[in-house]
């Protein structure tokens, strides 16, 4: 199981990943940004979405960890390793 941490922008005119940054901390990011408005869960519910399908995965295997209510989330991904989930996001 790997960890991806994500800073999401909600209310984007389109779902997409734009690509890795830095936090604050120096920790790898990624950037992401969804259609869907940070109301009801609906802004995580569409970056799981987008992510499990940018990973090939199902959305069951990414898991919503921390940042419910913050842009800046940290998602669990099972069934791959981190170095996977980099290969597969520097194609995509």
């Amino acid at each position: 199981m790997a960890t991806l941490h994500i800073r999401l922008t909600p209310g984007a005119a389109h779902d997409r990943i734009d690509g890795w940054d830095v936090d604050a901390d120096g920790r790898p990011v990624l950037k992401c940004r969804v259609r869907a408005k940070p109301m009801d869960g609906q802004a995580n519910t569409a970056l799981i979405a987008l992510v499990a399908e940018a990973l090939d995965l199902s959305r069951a295997d990414v898991t919503l960890v921390r940042g419910g209510q913050s842009r800046l989330k940290r998602l669990s991904i099972a069934g791959i390793d981190e170095s996977e989930i980099r290969r597969r996001l520097n194609t995509t």
